[in-house]
């Protein structure tokens, strides 16, 4: 007897070439959270990049409002296996956030308001691969979606966008961070299926 009965071929997958392995698309778009949901007034809100020689560059968020602004669309690759296929964005290139800023590290720790934190190498956050994003789908970027703004890096498991980014804060050495320290993958590329350490 045949374990998959004959003319089974799974679950359908559209744009194949655009869903990596072990993915399926959604219509909707999931909410996820590691902890409650902060709200920060706008008044209140600043995105900070702390260099590893002690010095920050700060933006309010009149200040971010007032940068370039980009309207990047792109796919979103969850490590729970969901994939959004063709969101769209408005928000600053890290690319213009980084224009004055000097450093010689290769990492970066990203920390958001509620505490939570993720690792990346810092050449994923330039040369047009990432931004903060405050608005999705033509909208201001909800609470639940993690609003008021957001790290987008779609070329990465969607972990590593950050919901309610504060900051950045670059370092010489690899520093992991919240699900990197539960045992998620360091880096996580959706296309090598690096959910978890060891993948």
């Amino acid at each position: 007897m045949s374990i998959i009965s004959r003319g089974f071929r799974g679950r359908r997958r559209e744009d194949d070439d655009r869903l990596p392995p072990g993915q399926y698309l959604v219509e909707d778009f999931p909410v996820l959270s590691a902890g409650p949901t902060p709200r920060v007034p706008l008044d209140r809100w600043e995105f900070a990049i702390d260099t590893e020689s002690e010095q920050t560059h700060r933006w309010s968020w009149a200040e971010l409002m007032a940068l370039p602004q980009e309207t990047p669309t792109v796919d979103l690759h969850c490590v729970t296996k969901w994939s959004k296929l063709g969101t769209g964005w408005q928000g600053v290139s890290l690319d213009t956030l980084f224009e004055n800023v000097e450093t010689a590290v290769e990492y970066a720790l990203v920390y958001s308001y509620g505490g939570y934190t993720t690792n990346l190498p810092l050449e994923d956050l330039l040369d047009g691969k990432a931004w903060i994003v405050h608005r999705f789908d033509g909208e201001e970027l909800e609470p639940r979606h993690g609003g008021p703004a957001r790290l987008l890096v779609p070329h990465l498991y969607l972990w590593k966008s950050a919901k309610w980014v504060r900051g950045i804060r670059l370092l010489e050495e690899d520093w992991p961070g919240f699900w990197e320290t539960a045992g998620y993958h360091n880096y996580g590329d959706p296309w090598r299926e690096q959910r978890y350490e060891g993948d």
